[in-house]
């Protein structure tokens, strides 16, 4: 049987859509090297069954290698997201309303944390407005601070 061009076509947008049901973002760059391998042969109708065996085969591992190499690390997630305490804990910022009995007093960072840059604040120093102040702990939505 001779391979044509929507053999090749048909192979890679099954193999692309098989990428749904595995979800390893692997088999996805089997199916772009098969496209590929069809339009090719649609410009060079010529092109002998090994040889577009072995076009796939070097796409394919072109592809997998340039995914894993090259776009993969840039997808990875470097954010904080989720891990609130871990992100909040040593930062340090600047007292707008100091703390007074059960009244949670307001502290501001240089730049947003976590979406805000201003939060509640509790402490068993004794503070005024304009003191830096360095997060130990997270206590709900509040943060437990000490003068530096």
């Amino acid at each position: 049987m001779e391979l044509v061009y929507w053999h090749w076509i048909v192979l890679g947008i099954l193999l692309m859509l098989a990428e749904i049901f595995v979800g390893s973002f692997f088999i996805f760059w089997f199916g772009a090297a098969a496209v590929v391998v069809g339009l090719c042969l649609i410009i060079a109708p010529g092109i002998g069954d090994s040889t577009q065996l072995i076009i796939w085969t070097v796409l394919s591992f072109g592809f997998a290698v340039a995914w894993f190499r090259f776009l993969k690390p840039l997808s990875k997630d470097v954010t904080k997201a989720g891990l609130s305490r871990e992100t909040l804990l040593g930062e340090i910022g600047q007292v707008l309303s100091a703390p007074n009995g059960d009244k949670r007093g307001m502290v501001r960072f240089p730049a947003p944390l976590l979406g805000s840059d201003e939060w509640l604040i509790m402490s068993q120093d004794t503070l005024n407005i304009g003191d830096r102040v360095r997060v130990k702990d997270v206590s709900g939505n509040s943060l437990i601070v000490e003068r530096v």
